[in-house]
């Protein structure tokens, strides 16, 4: 990058560039050279934090507060090392004498505390609040409904159930901590559509064709998929709490190392308390519908969705879209193997799958896949969700 070079000026003698007395004096008297004023004309390098503007014009211009600046920096390549050469002991403090000299009228200014403080109005939160209980309460309703009924009823309340949820989790997803920063890619809502219906039809399809069948109807999983609706609520909130400390400690600190130090934490608890909320659920969902309670399965699969939903709505799509799709990879190809063993000779492609059921129920093939996806999530947040980028601006969905 040009401008981390110093751009510390050359000396120049007294009085270079401007006319003397006697000029002024005696007219006629004929002007130095033009040559000898170029140099005077490229005088810009004088002020490296100016020519550093410059080239981040945009992002000064469009900045609410030092903080958003620090973070753009960063996602420039800007270290604290760096801003030792603009004569500023890190990034923030670089970033402040920016934001500073940045000129603005008082309707900017106006303009740019409201929108800083519009995501910490209680409208806001109240907003998004009450639709991160949308999922739960319409999966609740479905499943009700299903239970109460039966033949074509249940067939066509489980069919209509099942798209009014989808449709209620959308409109929570636009809304609130958990929405994503750009345009998800259709592969991520495909893998994420499939895992979710795995877990309510899976580990009963995969069952059922290890024994042979399935030779009618097989059990669905509907205490895991009502604990996994009602677990968005908890979801949104791990997510507004991460986004609000993290914020706090860009605050507070004073060097890119430091808030990734302080936020590191954070970011491991948050994903701790929302498997302690998702297990409460599973435990209560299961004991409420008579199922017993997929620990492994719905657990991992949960995780493995937060983790992937916090890196898309901090801008991170590639590495959620790769993990969400080898874990449905790996179910895919479990169940294709089992039902694929029944060709001649082919009895061998069911050993694996059926070793592991065998050993831990068919939980465990979507528990060992999502759990192994998000783990990788886990370890790839830890290098990306505690840069100041990822947290530059707030929100507006806080």
């Amino acid at each position: 990058m040009s401008e981390l070079r110093d751009m510390a000026p050359e000396p120049v003698a007294p009085g270079a560039g401007e006319p003397s007395h006697e000029s002024s004096s005696h007219p006629a008297t004929p002007s130095p050279p033009t040559a000898s004023r170029k140099p005077l004309a490229r005088r810009g390098g004088a002020d490296p934090v100016k020519a550093l503007m410059h080239r981040h014009r945009a992002l000064c211009e469009r900045a609410v507060d030092p903080l958003e600046i620090a973070a753009g920096l960063e996602a420039h390549g800007v270290t604290d090392r760096t801003a030792a050469r603009f004569r500023h002991r890190d990034v923030f403090s670089l970033a402040e004498e920016m934001y500073a000299r940045v000129p603005r009228d008082e309707e900017t200014r106006s303009t740019e505390n409201t929108a800083t403080a519009g995501p910490d109005a209680p409208g806001a939160h109240a907003g998004w609040a009450a639709l991160a209980l949308l999922p739960g309460a319409l999966c609740t309703a479905v499943v009700v409904g299903v239970r109460l009924t039966d033949g074509r009823p249940r067939l066509l309340i489980a069919t209509v159930g099942a798209l009014t949820v989808f449709l209620g989790l959308r409109l929570a997803l636009h809304r609130g901590p958990l929405r994503a920063a750009s345009d998800t890619r259709s592969g991520t809502r495909a893998w994420t559509g499939w895992l979710l219906a795995y877990a309510v039809l899976g580990d009963g399809l995969l069952n059922a064709g290890l024994d042979g069948g399935p030779h009618g109807p097989w059990p669905l999983a509907t205490a895991s998929a009502l604990a996994l609706a009602l677990a968005y609520a908890p979801a949104a909130w791990c997510a507004h709490l991460l986004s609000v400390r993290a914020r706090r400690k860009l605050a507070a600190s004073r060097g890119l190392a430091d808030f990734a130090d302080s936020v590191r934490p954070v970011l491991l608890t948050v994903p701790t308390l929302f498997l302690c909320a998702l297990a409460g659920l599973l435990a209560l969902c299961g004991t409420a519908l008579g199922e017993p309670a997929a620990y492994a399965a719905a657990g991992s699969l949960g995780a493995l969705l937060l983790l992937a939903r916090l890196l898309t709505a901090h801008g991170f799509t590639r590495a959620p879209a790769l993990a969400l799709g080898v874990a449905g990879a790996i179910e895919v190809i479990a169940l294709a193997t089992v039902f694929a063993s029944r060709l001649p000779g082919c009895s061998f492609l069911a050993v694996p799958v059926g070793t592991v059921v065998d050993a831990s129920g068919p939980g465990a093939v979507p528990g060992l896949a999502c759990g192994l996806a998000a783990l990788a999530l886990l370890i790839h947040s830890t290098r990306t969700l505690t840069r100041a980028s990822a947290h530059a601006a707030p929100s507006g969905a806080l």
